[in-house]
């Protein structure tokens, strides 16, 4: 079996070492280009280290193993691969048992002006994104649930709502608010559950729509992100679409998986079933 191994520039070689197995070859590579056949690739880092490899493991179909070892992996916990270790153990049942631990998942694609862009857990426009800039701006050691929550404290005090217009098939909404998130995963910004109701399969994307409110009001919200409660608000609104679009009455930052893409307006979509993950037995 002959796999790859994509490090985070602050990931030492030396967490490659337990993953070395009898009858396995892993090779540490900067990218995929040229790197031959390959039976796996394994990722070390979080969201953002998963996102950059996206398009060539998504264009080779190769079976991709997240090593949680960034600030966010949230997209490895939505997988059930919770730590290092845990991701040993799936690594051993996946070489042991020929790659039965294999699941198809769906692919989200953010589109703007010919631009295509792939994401994995969560895109979004609008205070989310502005708090994501911020923390990505933090120190890597300061990130996680603790400077995401900051970060989106000093978002909260300086965005101003803007009117969205966000369109499906299904739903049309045409509101002020702070921001707009579409959701392939569940979560975001280290255990925020921001689309609780979110399969990675279902070939449908999860919108979460929190328009225009008092700030101390939102402010008072933010704890309930993170068991998904925010629902229940007045001012949330929530639905299933397997495409939509994002229109704002100014430019807003678009992320996905954490990472700038572009600018509103944009067009959100899936890609059933197009990649392939390893999992936990």
């Amino acid at each position: 079996m002959t796999a790859t191994a994509l490090l985070h520039p602050d990931v030492s070689p030396q967490a490659v070492e337990p993953f070395r197995i009898a009858s396995t070859s892993i090779n540490i590579r900067e990218n995929l280009e040229d790197a031959g056949s390959l039976d796996a690739a394994l990722v070390f880092g979080g969201d953002g280290t998963v996102h950059r490899h996206l398009p060539e493991i998504y264009r080779r179909q190769i079976p991709l193993l997240v090593v949680p070892v960034g600030s966010g992996n949230d997209f490895a916990k939505t997988l059930g691969i919770a730590s290092q270790k845990s991701a040993i153990g799936v690594w051993r049942d996946f070489c042991s048992s020929g790659g039965r631990n294999v699941r198809e998942i769906d692919l989200g694609v953010v589109r703007n002006e010919g631009q295509e862009v792939l994401f994995c857990c969560v895109a979004g426009a609008g205070m989310d994104s502005e708090a994501n800039a911020r923390a990505n701006r933090m120190p890597r050691w300061l990130r996680g649930s603790a400077g995401y929550v900051v970060a989106a404290l000093q978002a909260l005090a300086a965005f101003v709502p803007t009117e969205f217009a966000v369109s499906s098939p299904e739903r049309m909404i045409r509101d002020a608010g702070f921001f707009v998130a579409v959701g392939n995963a569940h979560r975001y910004g280290s255990g925020l559950r921001i689309a609780p109701r979110a399969a990675l399969d279902d070939g449908l994307l999860d919108v979460c729509f929190v328009g225009q409110m008092h700030k101390l009001k939102l402010l008072c919200c933010v704890p309930t992100v993170f068991f998904g409660a925010h629902l229940g608000i007045r001012e949330v609104e929530y639905f299933q679409a397997p495409a939509l679009r994002i229109e704002s009455a100014r430019p807003l930052q678009v992320y996905a998986d954490g990472e700038f893409t572009c600018m509103t307006p944009v067009e959100i979509s899936l890609l059933p079933r197009s990649l392939r993950v390893i999992v936990p037995a």
